[in-house]
């Protein structure tokens, strides 16, 4: 993982925010260790909201409208699924003290989740915070062929509604590269992170 990482003691939701707010993010070795350490990437995954890239496939499923979208419908509901071990995803960073750390930031009105519902079964979904006109994300996941992907599609769309600035992806891998995700040096970072700062905190 290339950048800095610093243990982190003690940590709020306060102290969390602020991180946000200089370029920081939390993460754990796994989710059975309770220890929590904070990572500045030398390159950031962004997704410019201008440049969303959406397949000719992808978009004419989305025009199918196969689940059901919702906002901020059932936040630990997401997280949990974001945490759990899958065969795709043998491990998972996200510990109990980040699952409550991330409920209280849901609490304060700074995190939020876009999810895919199929009846009463959420198939897929993602969480992230907001802060400024910048949005953070921070995992997705699927039950069902492109739920997390619709779920994406439904966040740059309410995000360029909204008027938000950065979408930070926190890195980039070949999957969200497909959809225009950049790496950006740890520098250029830090000019789009202080304007999305500048911004008032926008309403997700």
């Amino acid at each position: 993982m290339a950048g800095s990482r610093r243990k982190s003691p003690g940590i709020t939701p306060e102290i969390l925010l602020r991180a946000y707010s200089i370029g920081l993010f939390p993460m754990a070795e796994s989710a059975d260790d309770p220890e929590i350490f904070w990572v500045e990437p030398e390159l950031r995954g962004v997704l410019p909201l201008d440049h969303f890239h959406l397949s000719k496939s992808l978009a004419k499923t989305v025009r199918r409208k196969p689940f059901e979208i919702r906002f901020d419908h059932a936040f630990e509901q997401v997280i949990a699924a974001c945490a759990e071990e899958t065969s795709g995803r043998p491990s998972t960073w996200i510990n109990k003290t980040i699952r409550s750390l991330y409920a209280t930031l849901f609490d304060m009105g700074h995190a939020h989740t876009v999810e895919a519902w199929d009846g009463d079964e959420l198939v897929g979904g993602l969480y992230g915070v907001s802060l400024g006109s910048a949005f953070f994300g921070e995992s997705m996941f699927s039950r069902r062929t492109d739920a997390s992907k619709i779920c994406l599609v439904h966040l740059v769309e309410r995000l360029r509604e909204r008027g938000f600035t950065l979408l930070d992806t926190q890195f980039t891998t070949e999957h969200l590269k497909t959809f225009g995700a950049i790496d950006v040096a740890k520098a250029d970072y830090g000019v789009l992170l202080e304007a999305a700062m500048v911004s008032p905190h926008l309403k997700f």
